[in-house]
Parts: C-alpha cells; sequence; structure tokens
C-alpha cells in the first residue's frame, strides 16, 4: 500500500512540475505575497500627517508643536490660519489630525494652570485614528514630564482634549464592516466570473457554444451578466446586513453608494473575464483569482493604512480597484460625502473597470480565434 501511495504522489509531482504554469504558481506567488505581506501589512503608522491651528503664538506653544515636527512619525502638512480650515482638510484626507492650541495656552501654563490642547481625529479609520492618539498622548505626556521637572512642579500641565469626526467613539466595527462590503463583493463577483470560460472549456461545451448564432460580443456580455447582478445582490445583502444588524451608520446617499458599487462590480468582472479568458481549467481558474484577491485586499487598505507602505508599494495601489471602492464605501456610510468630494475615486474606478472589461473581451476573441 505505501509503495502504492508514494508511486501515485511521484505521479502527481511529476505532473504537477511538468506544466510551465504549475511550476509558475507553486513559486511566483507565494514570493509575491511575502513581499506584499511583509512590506504592506503593519499596523503601525510611519507617516502621520497633520496640521497645526495654533492660536497662541507663545514660547509654551511653540515648544510642544516642536515636538510634533521632530517626531519621525509625525509630517506636518499644513498651518491652518482659520477654524473653517479644518473641516476642509479632514474631508479631503490631506490630514488624519489636526492639532489645536487655544489662545491663552501659554499664559495658562506660566500660571500654573491646566491648559488644554485639542486634536481632532479623522475617524473615519479607527485603527488608524486610535494608533495615532496615542502617539500623540505619548509626546504630550513627555511634554508635561519636562514642563513639570524644568520648573518643580506638579500635576499634568497639559490635558489632551481628544474628538473623533465620523466615527466619535472609534468603533472599528464601523471601519471594518463597512470595509467588508467591498471584500465580500470583490470575492463573488471574481469567482463567479473568473470560472465561467474556464468551466466552458473544461467540460467541452465552449467550442458548442461558438456554432450558436451568438456573436462574440455577445457571449462575452452574457458571461458578463452573471458576475454583475451576482455582485450588486450581494453588495446589496452585505449593506443591508451592515445597516441593521450591525447598526453601522449609512449617512450618504443611495444614489452615490450604488454608483460606486456599480463601477467596482464592472472592475471586477473585467478581471475576473481576463482571468477566465487565460485559464483552459477550472483549477487554473481559481488560482489565478486567488494570486489576484490576496494582493488585491492587501493593497487596498481594508486593514493598515496605505500612507504607511512604501512608496513603490504605493504605486501598485493605484490600480487596485478595491482601493477607490473602499474609500467611497466608508466616505458614503460614516461621512455622507457625494459626488463631489468622492470623484476623484470614481474616475479611476470607471478607467480600471474600461480597460479590464477592454482587455477581458481582447483575449476573448483572441482565445477564439
Amino acid at each position: 500500500m505505501f509503495a502504492r501511495i508514494l508511486a501515485l504522489t511521484i505521479k502527481e509531482l511529476l505532473a504537477l512540475f511538468k506544466d510551465k504554469r504549475s511550476r509558475f504558481i507553486v513559486v511566483i506567488p507565494p514570493l509575491i505575497q511575502l513581499l506584499i505581506f511583509g512590506y504592506a501589512a503593519s499596523f503601525d503608522l510611519n507617516h502621520i500627517p497633520y496640521a497645526v491651528y495654533d492660536r497662541d503664538g507663545g514660547y509654551a506653544a511653540r515648544d510642544l508643536l516642536a515636538r510634533f515636527e521632530g517626531a519621525p512619525s509625525f509630517d506636518l502638512a499644513r498651518r491652518i490660519q482659520r477654524q473653517d480650515e479644518i473641516a476642509e482638510v479632514i474631508d479631503t484626507r490631506d490630514c488624519l489630525l489636526v492639532i489645536q492650541v487655544p489662545p491663552r495656552f501659554t499664559a495658562d501654563l506660566v500660571s500654573g494652570q491646566t491648559a488644554p490642547v485639542q486634536i481632532l481625529i479623522d475617524g473615519r479609520n479607527s485603527n488608524s485614528a486610535q494608533i495615532a492618539q496615542n502617539y500623540v498622548a505619548r509626546i504630550v505626556t513627555g511634554f508635561n514630564q519636562d514642563w513639570v521637572f524644568a520648573r518643580g512642579l506638579q500635576g499634568m500641565p497639559v490635558s489632551l482634549v481628544t474628538r473623533a469626526w465620523y466615527n466619535p467613539n472609534l468603533e472599528s466595527r464601523w471601519f471594518f464592516v463597512s470595509g467588508l462590503v467591498g471584500l465580500l463583493t470583490l470575492v463573488v463577483t471574481m469567482m463567479v466570473t473568473a470560472l465561467s470560460v474556464a468551466r466552458e472549456r473544461e467540460q467541452g461545451t465552449f467550442d458548442q457554444l461558438l456554432v450558436t448564432p451568438l456573436r462574440p460580443v455577445e457571449i462575452l456580455i452574457g458571461k458578463s451578466m452573471p458576475g454583475i447582478l451576482i455582485g450588486v445582490f450581494e453588495a446589496s445583502l452585505v449593506v443591508i446586513l451592515a445597516v441593521f444588524w450591525f447598526k453601522v451608520p449609512l449617512m450618504g446617499e443611495l444614489a452615490v453608494l450604488y454608483t460606486g458599487i456599480l463601477l467596482f462590480v464592472f472592475a471586477a468582472v473585467g478581471v475576473g473575464l481576463m482571468i477566465s479568458s487565460l485559464a483552459a481549467t477550472l483549477q487554473q481558474a481559481l488560482l489565478g483569482a486567488f494570486l489576484f484577491l490576496v494582493p488585491a485586499v492587501i493593497l487596498s487598505g481594508f486593514a493598515t493604512p496605505i500612507d504607511n507602505m512604501p512608496p513603490a508599494v504605493q504605486m501598485l495601489t493605484l490600480v487596485d480597484p478595491l482601493r477607490y471602492y473602499l474609500v467611497i464605501l466608508r466616505s458614503v456610510f460614516l461621512e455622507g460625502a457625494g459626488f463631489g468630494l468622492l470623484a476623484q475615486q470614481m474616475w479611476p474606478l470607471a478607467i480600471i473597470a474600461a480597460v479590464t472589461l477592454a482587455a477581458a473581451g481582447w483575449l476573448f476573441r483572441h482565445r477564439m480565434s
């Protein structure tokens, strides 16, 4: 029995490594995923863009703010001059947080009183907000210790007042559940479309389909429609569960949400059809879908911030449709953003959808000839 099992094992290994595609799939994808996980999957924040609204201008305020400028994890992006600029820098994601120093900050400290400092944090990404809040608290604690030691005082002279926008309690469920709408939509849509043409080839019915009166473009559209319909249905189902079961607030309009859903589903269908057109068997289609899904999720910012990734990896995220879709979802859910704010996320998604669908059509016709 052992000899038969050993012979069958050797036979399967030889069959696996005899195929060039199988050798490629066994060796290359794990290396790619290792590099992506190693560089992109990190919960540390190495680059926190922040803005400063210094309404005091005294030496104590300058000393405190200098500590943020000298901290390696903080990048000063803007100095604010008016109160209404705060909402602008957070809404456009130019800054993760805003440090507001009140007018009598230095005077209160010199007189021995407690001086508050307000930190306004973008709470749409609750994980990043909590990490940034801890970093800020660490710097303020260091300032307090130095101030007390230099003057022989007691107590904590600076009090930190933190307010998180769009997610006041920093509920991580709001962040992850809204992101799951994108993740589950991608998985289901990709699987449905990636297996469509490969299944026909493996079952031997693809040639029968070619002799029908249907033109290639009609066959391609017919293969696309199930993925589009199922993708929209899956997204709608997850949205309903997110709102009514997990109590995630849906602040925006359904028209904006479904525009983003449709653009993303078209892009996912295009990628799935490209994989299906290249794959000769169901196994190859499944492996191809897996090869795309894992990097797409890691590079999307689903769990780890894109700004924390190396510049070369950040460039790769520009061709990831899930990156733009997650921003649309979380902005509509938590912020109530409209078409004006999300146009810069929708047009790249539309381009990706157009390119992938066109490439899928070309591959489909090329494989038929």
